[in-house]
């Protein structure tokens, strides 16, 4: 949809210059996944993951809001109708733009591990790595939830609402309660350990044991009184009261899997505003997240390395295009492996990573008729850091993202999750608890060589969550868009940007593209569409193609001379929205 020059492109769909005419005012939510087409708007606009947070978002916009007094409306309402995703349990990392200043800050709420955690925290007694699940289930990987008080710290400085007012519907959807989705059911439904906890198989099932129906008129009390306490008292309240002491005990008192948080862990928590990472793309500004996310170098690096390429000569679903993309993938994810992880605790080359110079050098391993044989991390001889082990880590497809921009200009790009599907499964009032602490790398070592990645004491494990915002060559605001997905976050946020970048796709079109993975060894096909044509064209090149399935939940808006233009994934429940 935009160029390299920041203006519109030439092969904007004609179905979505169909909608250019619709502005929501009243009525019912509109899917955009339905239609296929990107939603058009000229004052403001919210993609998100659920109709009912998307329309609770834009009715703070329609307020006067912010995007960021929208982006905690919806954080709120997500957290009652997704709990699956994301909630005041759990971290998040919010990206801002202010239009006034054309300047992108960023807000950090990621989990920190307790004070008593060490990096044996997921070994067992004989010094072998606990299975996943074994680890996620219950407290042991349940590390200080950040979301609360980044929002506060954002609003703080970018919020004019008043706190209060931004939990009402989330309050009021709490109380009355809202229809069980299809999707929610599914996952409740297939999920082995939801029932494991008596608050959450109450909540979840029904008398018999079953999933409750789709159409359930689902109602949480318990979170309606928790909103109404932080909306009234503060976000001090959600870590220093009855609500960090009922977390406190939850977590300790985990009959089969107690964990080590306490309530001098959660009342030390600090939201942390980051310098984000930027970097020019084409003639484009793309800034993203800094660590302790790997979403925004990783993102910059395989498109750093792509700069090199003319990815806009090849169709968008062409062998060649998902080669390249494949290629670069698998050189950032060996750096990925090595270097990134807190930068309190770790320093993490940055600018190095993100040399043109050293993308190009890295560009230059890819070759156009094969898969190379292995992709191994960059050296920095002149560094200590070059000295840390290659760590592991299984992150799961859960997580959600919501872009919104504000009558001002202003956008918000924020990433939010408990982890795996319904996190640590731990219930406690009204509200699931992560289980992040599993994004660490269970090996604190590797051969002997400490992983970057490993469990410390009050560290931020590292994450892939990649909210971004794009700028034009004069600082005005472009684009925004993230999505979840676990790891795979990367493949499909890099996926987008090139399909509105490259390709000069509309937004809609861009994430509707196949995604395309590559984290490290075998490339990743979604089965949609001519997969299997794919997996034979790439596996001919020597890739380890494999075809699965990939629910991303991207959600962007793209600004160009005519206005918004709104896009959500069809792979999920959401819905753009905007007048």
């Amino acid at each position: 949809m935009i160029n390299e020059h920041g203006t519109l492109g030439n092969r904007t769909r004609r179905a979505a210059l169909a909608v250019a005419a619709i502005v929501f005012v009243v009525g019912p939510i509109k899917d955009v996944a339905a239609e296929g087409a990107s939603v058009f708007a000229t004052r403001h606009m919210v993609s998100a993951a659920n109709p009912l947070a998307a329309r609770a978002g834009l009715e703070i916009l329609r307020r006067g809001g912010s995007a960021v007094d929208a982006a905690i409306a919806v954080q709120m309402v997500l957290n009652v109708v997704e709990p699956q995703s994301s909630g005041i349990g759990g971290g998040a990392f919010l990206l801002h733009f202010d239009a006034a200043t054309r300047q992108v800050m960023s807000y950090d709420g990621r989990e920190t591990a307790p004070a008593a955690a060490t990096p044996a925290l997921f070994l067992t007694k004989s010094g072998a790595p606990l299975g996943f699940f074994n680890a996620l289930v219950g407290g042991r990987a349940v590390g200080v939830p950040g979301v609360v008080r980044m929002l506060a710290l954002a609003h703080e400085k970018h919020g004019v609402l008043p706190w209060r007012d931004l939990f009402a519907t989330a309050i009021t959807l709490s109380e009355e309660g809202f229809a069980i989705s299809p999707r929610l059911h599914k996952l409740v439904a297939s999920d082995r350990f939801l029932a494991t906890y008596p608050e959450t198989r109450r909540y979840f099932f029904a008398a018999d044991g079953t999933a409750k129906p789709i159409g359930h008129l689902l109602k949480n009390p318990a979170l309606a009184g928790t909103f109404r306490r932080i909306a009234s008292e503060g976000a001090d309240s959600f870590y220093e009261g009855s609500i960090s002491r009922s977390i406190v005990f939850a977590v300790q008192s985990a009959s089969d899997n107690p964990g080590l948080l306490t309530h001098a862990d959660m009342t030390g928590y600090e939201a942390k505003s980051r310098t984000p990472v930027c970097a020019h793309y084409r003639r484009l500004e793309i800034c993203g997240m800094p660590p302790p996310t790997s979403g925004g170098v990783t993102t910059l690096q395989i498109l750093g390395i792509l700069q090199n390429a003319n990815l806009a000569a090849n169709p968008p679903t062409s062998p060649a295009s998902a080669h390249l993309i494949a290629e670069a993938s698998r050189l950032a994810f060996a750096d990925r492996g090595k270097y990134l992880a807190d930068p309190d605790f770790v320093d993490v080359p940055v600018s190095r990573l993100l040399d043109r110079a050293y993308l190009t050098k890295r560009y230059k391993k890819i070759s156009p008729h094969d898969a190379m044989e292995s992709a191994v991390p960059g050296v920095f001889p002149d560094r200590h850091g070059s000295g840390f082990g290659v760590g592991e880590t299984l992150e799961l497809p859960s997580t959600t993202h919501f872009s919104i921009v504000d009558d001002n200009g202003n956008a918000v790009s924020m990433t939010s999750s408990v982890e795996n599907t319904f996190g640590s499964r731990l219930m406690v009032q009204g509200f699931l608890l992560n289980n992040q602490l599993t994004d660490f790398s269970f090996r604190p070592d590797n051969d002997g060589v400490p992983v970057a990645n490993r469990v410390e004491a009050g560290k931020r494990p590292r994450s892939s969550m990649s909210p971004m915002i794009v700028l034009d060559g004069r600082g005005r605001f472009r684009m925004a868009v993230g999505s979840p997905g676990g790891s795979r976050i990367i493949g499909y946020v890099v996926k987008t940007l090139v399909g509105v970048i490259d390709w000069q796709l509309d937004v809609q079109s861009a994430i509707d593209l196949p995604n395309i993975t590559n984290r490290g060894r075998a490339t990743e096909i979604e089965r949609m569409g001519d997969h299997a044509g794919m997996l034979q064209a790439l596996s001919k090149l020597g890739h380890d193609a494999v075809a699965v399935e990939m629910t991303s939940g991207i959600h962007a808006i793209v600004r160009d001379d005519r206005g918004l233009w709104g896009g959500a994934d069809p792979r999920r429940e959401g819905a753009a929205v905007g007048d």
